[in-house]
């Protein structure tokens, strides 16, 4: 009963820390919306029986059984995760780029995680740190450039800020779309 109670209370914290994000980036449905699968049966009765209260359930899952079915899951049903825009051509798997307002709530999701995880251990380098240590052992084709800029772009700027501040959409939007400035430029440089 406790992994029951502490794993619902980690999701609803988490969902109320992303929708507080969400506020500030100016799309707050879609913080309401955030993380809704996370009920469902599968992914619900998985993450209590892997609850541990400062790490996902997810993580511990695919250390014992290689796989987490609440994460293949949830991957396939929440737009805000990268591997959502996987796709196969030609017997290759293709990372699409994200559409800006997902990848904006995949950063509030990101601050939120971060947050909830590390409770008073938590500061604003942390999300950045993790991601960049995360995303040198990604295969660079798992996530498309232009959203792996732009993740660590935003991440890097509220750890030098201190601060979240650049959740605001017209802000995050010139990041985004510097970003793409950045990923066109080294495209054509590489043709």
């Amino acid at each position: 009963m406790n992994k029951f109670i502490g794993h619902f209370n980690t999701v609803c914290e988490h969902k109320k820390q992303v929708f507080i994000n969400c506020k500030k980036a100016g799309i707050p449905i879609r913080g309401i919306l955030h993380d809704l699968s996370k009920f469902s049966y599968v992914e619900f009765l998985e993450g209590v029986k892997y609850y541990q209260g400062d790490r996902s359930p997810i993580n511990a899952c695919k250390e014992q059984n290689g796989v987490s079915n609440a994460w293949l899951h949830h991957k396939g049903r929440n737009r805000h995760h990268f591997e959502y825009y996987w796709d196969m051509n030609d017997g290759k798997l293709v990372a699409h780029q994200m559409p800006f307002i997902d990848v904006l709530e995949m950063i509030c999701d990101i601050l939120a995680a971060s947050k909830v995880y590390n409770k008073e251990k938590f500061t604003y380098k942390k999300p950045y740190e993790n991601w960049k240590n995360a995303l040198v052992k990604l295969d660079p084709g798992l996530i498309h450039p232009q959203t792996r800029t732009f993740i660590l772009m935003m991440l890097k700027t509220v750890a030098d800020e201190n601060s979240d501040a650049c959740l605001k959409q017209k802000r995050a939007l010139n990041l985004y779309r510097k970003a793409e400035r950045i990923y066109k430029d080294e495209h054509i440089h590489n043709w």
